[in-house]
């Protein structure tokens, strides 16, 4: 289905003293839209508690940006 995707979330509940999250292989998850050809722009919905929703949010951000520089490396 990724290749017909328009639009690509990135959902965050928990994260590891990493930053990772604790239920979602990022790294796996990124490259999958990123090999299908998707390079629009990835929305961010945290549902987490442990967090507020501004830290989870930008905590997500983080995450995926750390994703990205391993992957372009």
């Amino acid at each position: 289905m990724m290749p017909f995707a328009k639009a690509v979330s990135a959902k965050s509940h928990e994260f590891d003293e990493q930053g990772n999250e604790k239920h979602t292989d990022f790294k796996r998850m990124v490259k999958i839209v990123l090999d299908a050809g998707y390079h629009g722009h990835i929305g961010i919905e945290y549902e987490g508690s442990a967090l507020s929703e501004p830290d989870g949010i930008r905590a997500t951000k983080r995450l995926l940006e750390r994703v990205r520089t391993e992957l372009s490396s």
